[in-house]
């Protein structure tokens, strides 16, 4: 599962810091002394959902970018998770009190993603090592995770200065992310942060 849990990482924390490599925006900005605020998980899915996330510890508190990054997770799935694989991801900002979902747009926002694997295929080509810490470990980035438990020891990661869309901007955010396979949902997660930047 420790491969999951990266996954789920890189889709949930990835969707401000990671896809937005993979992509190419007509209007972006450069993300420069960034802090990510207040950051908390939970699981949202089904009781009888097999992919559960167990732990999820990212440290420091504000965790700024570019600057490195301390995470730990454990988690288990109890079935095989292999392509395609389904993304639904929903992301909401606080406006005025009120939670807004940012639309869809060039592939970023409240978008669903018809097959997860292939987001892990454009962030880390196939046939190309996985990232460290994981290639250290001997854990795959790429579909498909075997059934198990797994754990992610504690590991140190640096994150860069990255280019965002223009509407990715300061303030709360809500980050559900959605897993599933042919019409069956196999895990749910749902992040809160709040994005601060000078960028």
């Amino acid at each position: 599962m420790r491969s999951f849990i990266a996954f789920v990482m890189l889709c949930l924390v990835g969707s401000f810091i990671m896809q937005v490599k993979c992509k190419s925006y007509s209007k972006k900005r450069r993300l420069t002394n960034a802090k990510i605020v207040g950051f908390d998980w939970k699981n949202c899915g089904k009781p009888e959902d097999p992919a559960v996330l167990k732990t999820l510890d990212l440290s420091p508190d504000p965790i700024s970018i570019p600057g490195d990054l301390t995470a730990s997770a454990s988690g288990s799935t109890a079935v095989l998770l292999a392509s395609p694989l389904s993304l639904n991801l929903t992301i909401e900002r606080e406006v005025a009190g009120f939670w807004v979902k940012i639309p869809c747009v060039e592939d970023l926002g409240s978008c669903h993603y018809p097959d997860a694997c292939d987001l892990l295929n454009q962030i880390i080509p196939p046939g190309q090592d996985c990232p460290e810490p994981l290639h250290t470990y001997g854990l795959p980035c790429h579909c498909p995770f075997k059934a198990g438990s797994y754990s992610l020891p504690q590991s140190d990661f640096y994150l860069p200065e990255v280019e965002l869309p223009y509407w990715l901007t300061n303030g709360q955010y809500r980050v559900q992310g959605v897993l599933g396979t042919q019409g069956k949902e196999l895990g749910c997660v749902k992040v809160a942060l709040a994005l601060h930047s000078v960028g």
